[in-house]
């Protein structure tokens, strides 16, 4: 076997293989042995067919598996003879093959890059308090008896923190909304819908709330709704002024639940210290949590930032076909209608690309500390990941894990993402953590 390498790129590599017809004749051999034991003919025992027979019979498939066993000793041979650490074989290229005749393949392959894996011990993380405060306790109490509240009809101006009923009609540039946006009648004309004044979240329409303070039952007004340029649930509306005529047929005042023995047996506590613990220890968990996303997050930047290396481009292309994917698979259940993504298709494969390029990256980079580490996989970690994925998907998890028997690439998968996770992990274990400054009051 003879096996000559070309750089296509730093990561890319042409590999010309040639078997001599020595070579050849024993996978022709062992082509004929295979088909010959599991042939069957009309007047012959099974494996007992002739091998002339059986050439005759079944040349086509015969030469087809030849092909294919040629390539795979050529792709073995390359591999033990060149020792090259191949992540991804991108293009095959076999030549002419035939039994008593050298042969020739061409290969396409990616390589893993060689670099030198930067010092990953004692990256710089900020670390958040954990520890809620008095005034965090209060707000999330406030916002538990939020949920039992009561609403009752105010004769009054709305205040912050009422719920108005209301209708509203929209005009941008003095044609109506509705026929601007006909498939989406919500933001035209509404003959009764509910808002929060001042509220927290947006509502459907964009600032609308912020301009309910004072109004009373029986009012109308004509408000300006500014739309985001990037509105993803209407693209029709994006970046547009309108002007919307709305009139208020109820204000509702919201009513908080008194802290009583009600109250308290309903949060399975029995006073409002028991409470005041309960809530507390909740926060500083959802804390822990969200500080140690956030340290994930920062070792990982930090660790990329520290090195660049020449990332292979079929992993980066597969990556970005994932990214991609994801992408719009969550917008089109948010309601972005699928001719968007044909408009924006150039800015998206772009901005994928780059998403994979940064992910890639890091990949490998983790894939290095793994082996450097000697982590390892074992059943309880692949356990967790069973029930976790199982929870996510709502499966259950006795089939989730035999499905992930069945399927090798899925278990391997599986493996690899577990493995990534153990390295960020060590990584935040081995971080140097730094107090975030105190905001200012």
């Amino acid at each position: 076997m003879n096996i000559q390498v070309n750089d296509v790129s730093e990561t890319r590599k042409s590999l010309v293989i040639t078997l001599d017809a020595t070579e050849v004749a024993t996978e022709q051999k062992a082509v004929l042995a295979e088909f010959t034991h599991y042939a069957q003919l009309p007047g012959f025992r099974p494996g007992k067919v002739p091998p002339a027979m059986v050439a005759q019979r079944y040349g086509k498939q015969m030469a087809e598996e030849l092909k294919q066993k040629v390539v795979n000793r050529a792709y073995r041979g390359a591999v033990e003879d060149k020792k090259l650490p191949i992540l991804t074989v991108v293009n095959v290229e076999p030549g002419d093959v035939a039994a008593g005749q050298s042969a020739s393949v061409n290969l396409t392959v990616d390589i893993r890059p060689e670099f030198k894996l930067p010092e990953y011990h004692g990256l710089p993380v900020t670390a958040e308090p954990t520890d809620p405060t008095d005034a965090e306790v209060e707000t999330m109490i406030t916002g538990l008896r939020g949920e039992r509240a009561d609403f009752k009809v105010a004769e009054r101006a709305a205040q912050k923190g009422d719920f108005v009923k209301l209708s509203y009609t929209g005009k941008i540039d003095g044609k109506p909304v509705s026929e601007i946006a006909p498939d989406q009648q919500i933001y035209g004309a509404v003959p009764q819908t509910w808002e929060e004044v001042e509220g927290e979240h947006p509502g459907i329409l964009p600032g609308l709330g912020a301009q309910l303070t004072g109004l009373n039952a029986g009012d109308q007004k004509t408000v300006a709704i500014n739309f985001p340029a990037e509105f993803s649930a209407v693209p029709a509306l994006a970046g547009k002024a309108a002007s919307y005529e709305v009139s208020i047929q109820e204000v509702r005042e919201r009513v908080l639940p008194a802290l009583d023995e009600a109250f308290f047996k309903a949060h399975q506590v029995e006073n409002l210290e028991g409470l005041q613990t309960q809530v507390r220890a909740n926060l500083k968990m959802q804390k822990d949590y969200q500080n140690l996303g956030a340290q994930r997050r920062q070792v990982t930047e930090a660790l990329a930032a520290k090195i660049d290396f020449p990332v292979p481009q079929s992993m980066v292309d597969a990556e970005a076909q994932q990214v991609l994917r994801q992408f719009i698979e969550e917008n089109m259940r948010r309601g972005v209608p699928e001719d968007q993504f044909q408009k924006d298709k150039k800015q998206l494969v772009e901005g994928a690309q780059k998403a994979a390029h940064g992910r890639v990256k890091l990949q490998l980079l983790l894939a290095r500390i793994v082996e450097e580490e000697k982590l390892s996989v074992t059943e309880r970690d692949l356990d967790t990941f069973i029930y976790r994925e199982a929870a996510r998907t709502n499966e259950k998890p006795d089939k989730f894990a035999k499905e992930l028997a069945r399927n090798r690439e899925q278990l391997r998968a599986a493996q690899q993402s577990i493995l990534f996770d153990k390295a960020v992990d060590f990584l935040v274990s081995k971080a140097k953590v730094t107090p975030s400054a105190p905001q200012p009051a």
